[in-house]
């Protein structure tokens, strides 16, 4: 399937999902209740999705790899808030578990992606360096 949209992207659903996760285990009786806390791991929740859509939009390899990194550091910031609320009790070591495993699974892909993205933009200079190479040669 060829992607035309950020919203085809697995690692943008994946996002979502655990935008979602991560709104649902705020809402819990403890965690809501911490204001700050709750409103800081849901925005850097939010920003992951939300960066791998604003750097698909680049249309720029380079660009669009930035954003992914963003995404990435915002979703080791979730991970590293799911620590401080089963450090307070605020979830359950299963809730952790499940969304420490989805934060695990996005950072995966992002890394995967961006991996991809720059070995494309290797692969594409090359190719332009072949082609430089076979049109000087043919000069002669």
């Amino acid at each position: 399937m060829k992607v035309k949209t950020f919203e085809d992207l697995q690692v943008w659903q994946d996002a979502r999902t655990f935008v979602k996760s991560i709104y649902e285990l705020t809402s819990l009786e403890n965690f809501r209740k911490d204001y700050d806390l709750k409103d800081q791991i849901q925005r850097a929740a939010v920003s992951i999705m939300n960066n791998i859509a604003e750097g698909f939009e680049t249309d720029n390899n380079k660009e669009f790899r930035n954003f992914l990194g963003y995404a990435k550091g915002s979703a080791g910031e979730v991970r590293s808030m799911l620590f401080v609320a089963i450090d307070l009790n605020y979830i359950s070591k299963d809730k952790f578990d499940e969304n420490y495993k989805q934060a695990i699974n996005v950072i995966t892909q992002i890394s995967n992606f961006k991996k991809y993205l720059h070995n494309y933009a290797v692969k594409e200079k090359v190719n332009k360096m072949k082609m430089f190479i076979i049109h000087l040669l043919s000069i002669n």
